[in-house]
Formats: structure tokens, sequence, C-alpha cells
């Protein structure tokens, strides 16, 4: 395995989000066929839950890790024109904090404003601004996530119109999460920073 490979799979967490997938997959194998497909049990719903909590924490500390290590002079830095800028990236993990995580697993979006409010919020590249969104929307997803009863998690949700069970929206929700991580890696790595966690 190449050095470059290494560090990816290092720096993204792989190791977080693979403990969350076997989390899932011991619990699916310890379901009855039928329950498996259709529901998970409250404690099974909680385990998952609970595994999801302590992953987002992992990436809320590298995402402003990252944050802090990019001067403010690289916060408008893409690689090419049409591709999310590194103050873009941080923001649609901020954004994702206070809409898409908590509405992913039933919860209520943070109030924000008006679209148009919102959209400027993606907009912003003024680094102490963006820090704030971003702890800010973690804050608000680990909230609303610790806020959520169990079994309110042992059915299935539409999500992009699938219907998932809470292991599918986790693993879906937390692959989009260290996605937009390996990409803010990247940028980071092309710009000469290094993520604080490999010093």
């Amino acid at each position: 395995m190449s050095f470059r490979s290494r560090w990816l799979r290092h720096s993204v967490g792989r190791r977080s989000i693979a403990a969350l997938a076997l989390a899932v997959l011991a619990l699916v194998a310890t379901a009855s066929p039928a329950r498996a497909q259709d529901v998970v049990s409250k404690d099974s719903a909680a385990v998952i839950k609970a595994s999801f909590l302590a992953d987002l924490e992992t990436m809320r500390g590298k995402f402003v890790g990252l944050a802090e290590a990019f001067p403010q002079d690289k916060y408008t830095w893409r690689p090419m024109d049409g591709v999310r800028s590194v103050s873009e990236v941080l923001m649609l993990a901020a954004m994702e904090g206070y809409s898409f995580i908590p509405n992913s697993f039933g919860g209520k979006p943070a109030e924000l404003g008006s679209r148009e409010e919102m959209g400027k919020l993606r907009m912003l590249s003024d680094k102490a601004a963006v820090l704030d969104h971003l702890n800010k929307g973690f804050a608000h997803a680990k909230a609303t996530l610790e806020g959520i009863d169990a079994s309110t998690l042992t059915g299935k949700r539409t999500l992009f119109g699938r219907d998932m069970s809470v292991a599918d929206v986790a693993l879906f929700v937390g692959g989009d999460l260290h996605e937009h991580l390996g990409q803010l890696i990247a940028y980071a790595r092309t710009n000469h920073i290094v993520p604080p966690w490999s010093k």
C-alpha cells in the first residue's frame, strides 16, 4: 500500500466508520431474518445512535482542526473552477450539522432563517465566522441526536426516496461526512498543510 493510500485511509477516519459498520452488522446478525428486514429493536437502535454520535465527535474534531489549520488566505482556494472552495466545504459540513444530520434521524433542523439567508451562510469565507458555524452546526446535530428516543428509530425512514433503517441512515450520513472530510484533507495536503492529528 502506498504512503498516500495509508495516510488517506488513516486521515479520513476509516476506523471509526468501520467500527460503526461492524456494530451495525453485529446487531443485524443477531436479529431474526424477518425483523432484520423491517425494524431493529430499541436497544439496537440505541447502540447504532451511540456509535454514530462517537463517530460524529471524531469528525467534528477533524473538521475543526483542519478549519483552524488553513490560513485565512486559503479559505477561498479551490482546486479548479466548479469545485467547492475550502470555506464552502467547511460550511457544507456546518449546514449538514444544522439540517441534514438531524433531519435524517427524525430530528428538527436549526432555525437559520429564509432560504436566501441560508444561501448566504453557505458562502461565508471569513475564518472566524466559518469556525463559529462549524462548531454550532456539529453541536446542534449532537444535541438533537442525543435528544431522540431510540424507540423512534426502530422503523424505517424515507431518505432521498429510499426506505432506510437507522443502520442504513447512520452509514449513509456517516459516509457522506467522511467523503467531505476526505475532500478537505486532500485540499490541505495540496496546500502543504498537515492535518493536526497527523503531526
